[in-house]
C-alpha cells in the first residue's frame, strides 16, 4: 500500500468517507460497501493483474476494490452509475494516476472505446455487482464478444453456484450453460454479510471466469441453441419433448430431434451438457422447416 494513503477496505475508514461526503448506501442501486481487506486481496489475486494489464471495474463505489486493483500497477478504468460518486472517487483515489473514473451505465457505453483499446488488445473485468442486475451485466459482456481475458465478479452466492453448476445438480440451469459456453468459471471464495456495510441478508461469492477464445461447443445456429436451452429450463419438471414445445417445436418434431441426437425422450434439461444441447440444436436444424 502506498505511503500515507489509508486502506479504504476498513470499517472505520469507510465510515469516515461516508460521513464526510454525506453518503448512504442506495437500495435502488443495490449498494453495499465492502469493508474487508482480505476479500479485496482475494479478488485482486483472482484477477491475476500485472502492470501491463488494462482492467475494467464495474461499480467502484467509494473506491474500495479500485484501490486494491490500482496497487497492482494495472491501468484501471472504473465505470460508475451513481452520479454522486465520481467526485468522491476523485478524493479517495487521489494519488493513483493509473485510475480513470468514467460516469456511465455499463449496459449502454461503448466498452472498447471507453477503455481506449488498441487492435488485438485484451482486458480484464473485475466487479462487485449489484444483485438485481448481475445476470444482465455478465451476459451483456459475454454476448458482445469483447476481448475479455478474465472476468472476476462478486455476486450473490446463489448466482455463483448457478454459474459454476454441473449437469444433474439442483443449481444447474440456463445461466450455467450460458456462462460455461463462453467461459471456464470457478468459485474463488465465499464472502459473508459482515464483509459489507450495510450487511446484506445473503452470503456473496467471488467467481473467476477465464473467457474462452471460442465457445466450448459449436452449434450451427447459436440463436437456436440458446432458444432450446431457455425452453428446456422454462418448465423444469417437464420432459424435453414437452419443454421444447416452448421453443416453437411440435412435440413430434422435438421427439424426432431427440432421437437424431441420441437423447432419450424421458430426459430433463438439467441432465444435459452443452455438447448434448449442441447435438439437439443441430438435429432440430436438420428438420424440415426448422433450420
Amino acid at each position: 500500500m502506498r505511503a500515507n494513503i489509508p486502506v479504504i477496505a476498513d470499517p472505520e475508514v469507510t465510515r469516515h468517507i461516508l460521513n464526510a461526503f454525506h453518503l448512504r448506501a442506495s437500495k435502488r442501486l443495490g449498494q453495499n460497501f465492502l469493508v474487508d481487506a482480505g476479500v479485496v486481496r482475494g479478488i485482486v489475486e483472482a484477477a491475476q493483474l500485472t502492470p501491463a494489464d488494462t482492467v475494467l471495474e464495474i461499480g467502484p463505489g467509494i473506491g474500495t476494490l479500485t484501490q486494491g486493483l490500482a496497487e497492482t500497477g494495472a491501468r484501471v478504468v472504473a465505470v460508475e452509475l451513481d452520479k454522486k460518486l465520481p467526485a468522491v472517487l476523485a478524493e479517495t483515489l487521489r494519488g493513483y494516476d493509473n485510475v480513470t473514473v468514467v460516469p456511465g451505465d455499463i449496459l449502454k457505453i461503448n466498452i472498447p472505446e471507453t477503455l481506449g483499446l488498441k487492435e488485438g488488445q485484451r482486458f480484464k473485468v473485475v466487479a462487485n455487482l449489484p444483485y438485481y442486475i448481475t445476470t444482465p451485466i455478465i451476459m451483456t459482456l459475454l454476448e458482445q464478444r469483447l476481448p475479455i481475458e478474465r472476468l472476476v465478479t462478486m455476486v450473490q452466492k446463489e448466482v455463483a453456484m448457478r454459474m459454476t453448476a454441473q449437469p444433474g445438480s439442483k443449481d444447474y440451469g440456463a445461466l450455467s450453460l450460458a456462462v460455461q459456453y463462453f467461459t471456464a468459471p470457478r468459485m474463488v471464495m465465499d464472502v459473508p454479510p459482515r464483509a459489507f456495510r450495510p450487511a446484506p441478508e445473503v452470503t456473496s461469492a467471488v467467481v473467476a471466469c477465464i473467457v474462452r477464445e471460442s465457445p466450448s461447443v459449436a452449434p450451427r445456429s447459436e440463436k437456436l441453441f440458446f432458444r432450446l436451452i431457455r425452453a428446456a429450463f422454462g418448465q423444469r419438471r417437464k420432459t424435453l419433448p414437452n419443454a421444447l414445445v416452448g421453443a416453437g417445436l411440435t412435440k413430434d418434431a422435438a421427439q424426432a430431434a431427440l432421437r437424431a441426437a441420441g437423447i432419450a425422450g424421458s430426459t430433463r434439461g438439467e441432465q444435459l451438457s452443452l455438447q448434448d444441447f449442441a447435438r439437439i440444436s443441430d438435429a432440430v436444424g436438420d428438420l424440415p422447416g426448422q433450420g
